[in-house]
């Protein structure tokens, strides 16, 4: 019988091992399986680009499992994950794969558990430990986890543990590892922290990506046709009329020009909407204050130059509205992409004057597709209420500097500390840790309340300033 590049037994797997997959109905390997166990197993770091649900946590952990001796009692593989959930999820199916082996004990080291009883799983031995990196720092400077043995260290979801503001304590987690080990990154997106992360800890990376193909499906596209370019307020009441009928919570509305991008922003705001502009010209501090809120959902429009949106990845992203069309196609493709991304629906509106129509056929060529269109007319509004974003940015007055880390922030929030009662982990959204400021998400219905416990609470112990971002 011929064996497929793509099936298990085709890698140099021990029998034992590959019968294991089989009874777990693992037989063809995925797209990113198949591209990244070979480089793998070969012991080569590794940057491997693939959405959530692809296969990636079997990709890595029969990886790791390779690298094993389970007859040595020590930290052998360490894997790095954004959230106590996806820590759970990781630890069950590496506890599946290692079936085969002779009891590989796996120990799951996040937040909300009592840290004695986690000390005691390490002090009886583990061969594995997956957890979030506030909890293995916690770990790590109590002298309970020990990574002398450490061969393998995985960063799964880095983009996400990127976006919590964990790059200081990865950081700190990666140089506290043995150097001569073998590191495995795995990230949907590749945002710019990304290549910070592979730069300072890892060793000549391979880069696999595995392009997701987008579904037609999951990204409707509709197209309005509005006056002729010159009746510019008309444009901008079609992209009013868009917000009011969708009410999408996070839109990015791409202008041609920095001067649109202005214009539009001031007669969102005008309209009531939450709005910020995004080109060329803004300085880093701004640009980072713009991004936190859009991305955090804090802010529910963000206007934007194609240039300024460069290497932008937003999760969640609803809809991206064309307010101008673009001349390059190929820019039109790019730009509808960001939204319905990893498995979410998204929606695409496009907004052109007859003087644009060439442009439009251009891109109907490109996506060898006719465009839909509809009437302008047809956009009523939805609701009476305002569009207003689900979350609210804090800025807290100190960062990095202060040694203020995410998990710091989260636990202020969701402790007794205070008059205020403790917040939920859903309440609370994005943090990131910058420089000499932290940000912090949280839910608009609480936002006064979480400004109280800050400021009266602190954080770790120290009394912060802390005020409400202004959408300026």
């Amino acid at each position: 019988m011929t064996t497929s590049p793509t099936d298990f037994s085709a890698l140099s797997l021990p029998a034992h091992v590959l019968a294991n997959l089989q009874q777990l109905g693992y037989l063809q390997m995925t797209p990113i399986q198949a591209a990244s166990l070979p480089v793998a197993l070969l012991g080569k770091d590794l940057i491997a680009q693939a959405k959530t649900g692809s296969g990636k946590t079997a990709a890595f952990g029969i990886a790791l499992l390779a690298n094993l001796n389970a007859r040595r009692f020590a930290v052998q593989a360490m894997v790095l994950c954004p959230t106590r959930e996806l820590a759970d999820q990781v630890a069950t199916e590496i506890r599946r794969l290692a079936r085969a082996e002779e009891n590989v004990k796996v120990v799951v080291l996040c937040g909300g558990v009592p840290l004695r009883n986690q000390s005691a799983s390490l002090e009886n031995g583990a061969h594995i430990v997956v957890g979030t990196p506030g909890r293995i720092m916690d770990h790590l400077g109590r002298g309970n986890l020990n990574l002398e043995a450490l061969n393998t260290l995985v960063l799964d979801e880095a983009d996400r543990m990127l976006d919590m503001g964990f790059f200081e304590d990865i950081a700190t987690v990666a140089k506290q590892c043995p150097k001569e080990r073998q590191t495995l990154l795995f990230s949907a997106t590749y945002p710019e922290g990304i290549a910070k992360l592979s730069q300072q800890f890892m060793k000549t990376p391979q880069t696999i990506t595995v392009q997701a193909q987008h579904e037609k499906t999951k990204i409707q596209q509709r197209w309005y046709q509005v006056p002729d370019s010159d009746h510019d307020e008309a444009r901008l009441g079609a992209v009013a009329q868009v917000l009011r009928h969708f009410r999408p919570a996070s839109t990015l509305a791409f202008c041609n020009t920095k001067s649109q991008c202005r214009a539009l922003v001031a007669y969102l705001k005008e309209q009531g909407f939450s709005a910020l502009a995004l080109f060329g010209e803004l300085e880093q501090r701004e640009r980072d204050q713009v991004l936190v809120q859009f991305a955090n959902r804090s802010c529910s429009v963000l206007v934007a130059t194609d240039v300024a949106a460069r290497g932008l990845d937003i999760a969640q992203l609803e809809m991206v509205i064309n307010v101008d069309v673009t001349p390059d196609a190929e820019v039109h493709i790019h730009r509808i992409g960001r939204t319905g991304r990893a498995d979410e629906e998204g929606w695409a509106i496009s907004l052109a004057s007859m003087d644009e129509m060439g442009y439009v056929g251009k891109i109907e060529q490109l996506q060898k597709a006719e465009s839909e269109w509809h009437k302008l007319s047809e956009l009523l509004p939805a609701s009476n209420e305002p569009l207003l974003p689900p979350m609210v940015t804090l800025q807290i007055v100190g960062g990095r500097k202060e040694k203020i880390r995410a998990g710091d922030v989260l636990g202020a929030l969701t402790g007794e500390a205070g008059n205020v009662p403790p917040f939920t982990r859903e309440q609370v959204g994005k943090i990131n840790v910058n420089e000499f400021s932290t940000y912090v998400a949280v839910d608009r219905n609480i936002a006064s309340l979480a400004q109280q416990k800050l400021s009266a609470g602190g954080v770790k112990g120290k009394s912060v300033k802390v005020r409400f971002m202004d959408e300026a």
